[in-house]
């Protein structure tokens, strides 16, 4: 039996870029694509050349400060605290559960859903920082701020309705804000840790 010169049969490869093409979507449609995400903050409208708005009188037991200095360490009224420790010390500036006279003070205010309420609608936490300070440990203390909010509106979302705030609809969200506005007020960065010549 002579062998003779077989020729190897050909893959038919006009549909490979078919088939490359149907992949592509597919993995296009199935994988979630990582977003940018900024600081949820409502800039002040500028002010007007004729804008002689009173300046706010803030009283003292109504104003959290919370520094941050170029070494990242944090300090928040007169002490110096750890970012973990941030959100419980805001939630108990905020709500003010005891009535204390030394965290702000708590006025009767008529709450859609809820009633009368005592709440601390005047609050400010006043965040600075040095020009220093670092972006991660920047980025930290802001998302431990709004953590605090947000966690002390779930509280009272689930209390009042047994579901979590973004679950609720504009109105309950609205009036959950009344009782919890956030109220946060960021100097311009500075450069405190360096002297003056």
């Amino acid at each position: 039996m002579k062998m003779g010169n077989r020729k190897v049969p050909e893959i038919n490869s006009s549909s490979t870029a078919d088939i490359a093409f149907i992949i592509l979507i597919f993995f296009l449609v199935t994988t979630s694509m990582d977003t940018d995400r900024g600081l949820a903050r409502r800039l002040p409208e500028p002010p007007q050349q004729d804008d002689n708005k009173p300046v706010m009188d803030i009283k003292k037991r109504n104003l959290l400060v919370v520094f941050l200095n170029k070494d990242d360490q944090l300090m928040v009224g007169d002490d110096y605290i750890q970012v973990s420790d941030l959100r419980k010390r805001v939630k108990e500036f905020v709500s003010n559960p005891y009535n204390d006279d030394k965290l702000p003070e708590k006025k009767a205010k008529d709450i859609p859903y809820f009633g009368s309420m005592e709440v601390t609608d005047q609050h400010v936490i006043s965040l600075m920082n040095d020009r220093g300070t670092s972006y991660q440990a920047y980025i930290s203390v802001q998302n431990e701020l709004v953590a605090a909010y947000n966690e002390l509106r779930n509280e009272v979302a689930q209390k009042k309705w047994g579901q979590d705030y973004v679950a609720l609809n504009e109105e309950q969200q609205k009036a959950i804000r009344d009782i919890y506005p956030q109220r946060i007020s960021e100097a311009e960065p500075k450069n405190y840790g360096e002297k003056k010549k």
